[in-house]
């Protein structure tokens, strides 16, 4: 079964050597150096530059629309024989938000809720950025029930670095 390994930036190396990753998306902050592992081709390793806030901020480049259009886009494109790992800088909330939205779009079927108490029941300290997850919402047709899922499983625990976790698509 196709997984999603969501885990911070620091971990990024070990964690895709260990599940034998051959695609990452990084989502992080404009400007942030990331060194891809040897084990991810370039053209299976998607950058997406944003800052992680729920509302533009002067000097942050807000998660918008464009954003999850490209993350909807190579996610569909993801073959899913080997696992794909997903990392922001914590791996928080960026990387939580984009796993939840990767599930919810290669499941159009499953339940919202079911799929957040998954992330949840797998990282107490998953958070899910909430803009993030609100445009992909309504891209996806979801009808607020993805905002909804997210707002049910509240804030994880206050972390400087999330509990790494799989999810089954």
């Amino acid at each position: 079964m196709p997984r999603v390994h969501v885990c911070s930036l620091a971990r990024i190396d070990e964690t895709a050597h260990a599940i034998g990753a051959r695609s990452m998306v990084t989502l992080i902050n404009v400007g942030t150096p990331v060194t891809r592992p040897a084990c991810i081709p370039a053209d299976r390793h998607l950058f997406i530059g944003m800052s992680d806030i729920a509302q533009p901020l002067p000097g942050h480049v807000a998660p918008d629309v464009e954003h999850v259009e490209t993350l909807l886009s190579f996610v569909r494109a993801w073959d899913r024989r080997e696992p794909l790992l997903v990392h922001c800088w914590a791996g928080v909330s960026r990387s939580t938000a984009a796993a939840f939205v990767t599930a919810c779009a290669l499941n159009p079927a499953r339940d919202e809720k079911e799929i957040a108490s998954a992330i949840r029941a797998a990282s107490p300290t998953a958070t899910p950025n909430p803009r993030f997850v609100a445009m992909a919402d309504g891209m996806l047709g979801r009808g607020g029930r993805m905002v909804a899922a997210v707002e049910t499983i509240g804030r994880g625990e206050d972390c400087f670095e999330g509990v790494p976790f799989a999810l089954a698509l």
